[in-house]
């Protein structure tokens, strides 16, 4: 509508003195042909019930008092404005009278129905639910074009994403009889089959083999070439058997990121100038598949050839080469060297801001290009050292401030040190109080004075742990029952306001256990560690005490009646050493155990009693990391000897054969030496914990128990028993059990007891979600061990050998849960049935 309505549509009675007579004489007298301006003398809206008129008003500009030509541009604008809202199915304007040169106008407008509610039809629940979420259709919203053709859009986004390509979406409208200008939308979804991508063909990869291995001798060199794009496209997958964790289907957006990381590969391959410069999408009719062709334009793969450095007065351009680590002919890879200049733990920039400059950078710029080699210049900004000034701690809801202080490893008015400032975010990922994903710092330079501000941001986490599980031992079903208060505080503990629902926040470490299998086998537990006993340097203080008993389930009046009791203490206290290096610790420990036995079958004596005191050190190396949970770097190793006092070198007693073994077993004497270790090696992935990545995991223990005298033998306490998950149920008499799956449990002990074994494990390990309220991993592994009861008879090549796979699981409020199968290689003599298919698992419940 470009002019106004020529003929009035609606004439309204009842005005004193004005009938629709004299309307009409009036509009007689305008000339259309030739428009006469009026002032606007009253506006009115009709029509509308659910909008504001004021609003509405104020869209189409007209204001009584403002001039107004009739025909004119103003009621076409005004017109306009109102369409474009898409609120209205008609909009009409009618003059209702002229009195001299004032105009009064109505606004008609009809109102487009809202929205009573929508239901979905083709699809499942599950379906429906989620793109009810997606669309977010509310009731009593005005049903529009733009309003329905987004829904439209979204549920087809949605079916695309789970390769429905070919879905077909039909919108339904019926008004609802019940409430006014209202209707119902249903969404009639036909999915049709899935498309899948038959193929993925590279054009154009002619150089990308370098050189073809031995074991490819089946394969062309076009396939050698196009796995490793195929390798390079993450998301988007051919439909084959090997890809089965990653479904075959084209999305849009993971195509065109896929397509990046083609040219990216070419890019680290020193392809620079490689460009994909063609693609298309063909479907296959009747197969309900796709193929997909690529054509690449390679370019000329490039070497570096000279580096030279300017501006760099701290270190030498030699010093700096070696760093940086990229040698003369090596392929051309902007990936690598960016990583080797700003992100390498021991790059260019690291080395910088170690020592202070903060502020420094390195700009790579290529001043040659020559045939197939490149030559750069790195240009170095040094600036001025960097001073700490402030250091801040936020998100610690819960741990109070001093525990977090005491972890940070910059220090006021020292030197910026980029090393501190990540061993400061490990040393929090390790003290599992808070989302090892979330940890981050916040610099704050300030390069007028030379200094920087640090806020180390942290969130919580839960870090109490509940533990149900029972477990399965000694032909019987033992029940654990654990509580592990790991960010306790002992001071406030009689202070009900800081209950939550214990006292919280200062570092300390409660733990109680109870496992019980009837009245066959009790056993209580309770320990308490002080991370930094005194507050002031990292020195730890660990005590516990702990019973067990295991009897013949009958009244203690009767004869069958058996018991064997163990009752022990210890106190340890652990240092954190500087030399070789601060990842070295130091743990010493004194330890008293009593062992009672009364008409107890099956050992070495029936009725009397034993004493084991005993003193332990042990030195330990722990980097692994960053994630305590799931580490992907580093390593841990530990060394233990264990000593009791040497009893018979100076009590004068004479161990001969008359001897009871009461008598020669009263103060228990052993040498106790334990070895291992651990290394964590990222092979694909991010290394820094950021993302998921592949890990092997290799271990190695070895365990001796060892005797001072001949006379009085090996100790029939404190050995290793070797086999199954480790998880025995309980451990009775000091014995302590060495997992090997595959095996059952105990089945590869020695008849007299094992007081030496070892152990050798390699494990691969991927997460499937690095969530902290539930971090769960696959895992892939073999091992092998064994254990003997002299070591004389010790055969290192003498291995029990297992392999298998499992899932690990890891739940704040509960612990490590693990499920896995193993298959145990060896036969046992004399246990048929021992090795083969074995599921070994813990079952647990979170509260």
């Amino acid at each position: 509508m470009k002019k106004i309505i020529p003929c009035i549509l609606l004439i309204l009675c009842g005005f004193a003195g004005f009938t629709q007579n004299d309307l009409k004489s009036q509009l007689k007298k305008i000339d259309y042909s030739e428009p006469k301006e009026y002032e606007i003398g009253g506006v009115t809206i009709s029509g509308v019930n659910y909008l504001d008129q004021n609003v509405l008003l104020y869209l189409t500009g007209l204001e009584i008092g403002n001039k107004i030509t009739i025909p004119g541009e103003k009621i076409t604008d005004a017109i306009k404005k109102l369409w474009d809202q898409g609120l209205f199915s008609d909009v009409e304007i009618t003059l209702t009278k002229l009195i001299d040169d004032k105009a009064f106008i109505d606004i008609y407008l009809v109102e487009r129905p809202r929205l009573s509610r929508f239901s979905f039809k083709g699809i499942k629940k599950s379906e429906a639910d989620d793109i009810r979420d997606l669309i977010k259709l509310v009731k009593g919203t005005q049903v529009t074009e733009n309003v329905v053709m987004s829904a439209t859009k979204s549920i087809n986004d949605y079916f695309i994403d789970k390769g429905f390509r070919n879905v077909q979406v039909e919108v339904v409208q019926e008004n609802d009889t019940i409430i006014a200008n209202s209707l119902i939308l249903t969404f009639d979804i036909t999915k049709n089959s899935k498309i899948k991508i038959e193929d993925i063909v590279f054009e154009g990869n002619k150089n990308l083999v370098q050189q073809k291995k031995i074991y490819n001798f089946y394969r062309t060199e076009k396939q050698i070439a196009d796995s490793k794009l195929h390798r390079a496209m993450k998301e988007t997958k051919r439909k084959k058997w090997f890809n089965i964790f990653k479904p075959s289907k084209l999305i849009t957006k993971e195509y065109e990121t896929d397509k990046k990381n083609i040219i990216a590969k070419y890019n680290e391959l020193g392809f620079r100038d490689a460009k994909i410069v063609y693609d298309s999408i063909i479907p296959i009719e009747d197969e309900n598949m796709l193929r997909i062709h690529i054509g690449i334009d390679e370019g000329k793969k490039y070497y570096f050839r000279n580096i030279t450095w300017l501006g760099n007065t701290k270190y030498s351009s030699d010093f700096l080469t070696r760093v940086l680590g990229i040698q003369k002919g090596d392929v051309y890879n902007s990936t690598v060297l960016e990583e080797k200049l700003l992100y390498d733990p021991a790059g260019v920039m690291s080395v910088y801001q170690d020592n202070g400059y903060l502020f420094s950078n390195v700009t790579p710029v290529e001043i040659l290009v020559e045939n197939d080699s490149i030559d750069l210049e790195m240009r170095v900004y040094e600036g001025k050292q960097a001073r700490v000034n402030r250091i801040t701690i936020t998100g610690n809801t819960r741990t109070n401030d001093h525990v977090v202080m005491r972890e940070v490893r910059t220090r006021p008015g020292a030197l910026y040190k980029r090393s501190e400032v990540q061993r400061t975010i490990r040393e929090f990922a390790q003290l599992g109080y808070f989302d090892p994903e979330k940890l981050n710092v916040d610099f704050q330079p300030n390069p007028v004075d030379g200094t920087v501000d640090l806020e180390y941001i942290v969130e919580e986490k839960p870090s109490d742990q509940i533990e149900l599980s029972g477990g399965w031992g000694a032909n019987m079903i033992v029940g654990t029952l654990g509580l592990s208060f790991n960010n306790f505080s002992l001071k406030n503990i009689f202070n009900p306001k800081s209950y939550r629902p214990l006292p919280t926040g200062d570092g300390q470490k409660l733990s109680i256990r109870a496992q019980l299998s009837g009245l066959w086998y009790q056993s209580y537990s309770l320990s308490f560690v002080e991370p930094w006993f005194g507050g002031k340097k990292p020195n730890s203080l660990t005590s516990s005490v702990y019973h067990s008993v295991i009897t013949s389930g009958t009244a203690v009046e009767t004869e069958s009646y058996y018991h064997f009791k163990v009752t022990g203490v210890a106190l340890g206290l652990g240092q954190r050493l500087r030399v070789p290096d601060d990842y070295f610790t130091l743990y010493n420990e004194i330890g008293y155990k009593y062992y009672d036995l009364s008409n107890y079958p099956n050992f070495i004596y029936r009725d009397g009693n034993s004493n084991n005191l005993s003193l332990k050190t042990m030195l330990g190396r722990h980097s692994a990391g960053p994630n305590p949970i799931f580490p992907t770097t580093g390593s841990t190793f530990s060394l233990s000897v264990e000593l009791t006092p040497p009893y018979s070198l100076f009590n004068n007693k004479v161990y001969s054969d008359a001897m009871s073994d009461q008598d020669r077993y009263k103060w228990i004497e052993y040498h106790k030496y334990k070895f291992s270790g651990q290394l964590f090696t990222t092979l694909a992935g991010a290394q820094d914990g950021s993302s998921r990545a592949l890990v092997l995991m290799t271990k190695f223990e070895f365990g001796l128990l060892g005797m001072y005298s001949k006379d009085v033998g090996p100790s029939p306490f404190e050995g290793f028993q070797l086999g199954g998950d480790g998880l025995y149920g309980y451990n009775l008499y000091g014995l302590e059990t060495v997992g090997l799956r595959g095996y059952l449990n105990n089945s590869l002990t020695p008849k007299n007891g094992g007081n030496i074994y070892d152990k050798f494990t390699v494990e691969l390990r991927y997460p499937l979600s690095l969530n902290p309220s539930a971090t769960l991993y696959a895992i892939g592994f073999a091992e092998a061990g064994n254990a003997w009861y002299r070591s004389d008879n010790f055969d290192p090549y003498d291995m029990k050998r297992s392999a298998g796979v499992g899932v690990r699981i890891f739940m704040p409020m509960i612990g490590m849960l693990g499920v896995d199968w193993a298959y145990g290689f060896d036969d046992i003599v004399g246990n048929t049935g021992a090795n083969g298919s074995q599921f070994h698992f813990v079952i647990g419940q979170q509260f």
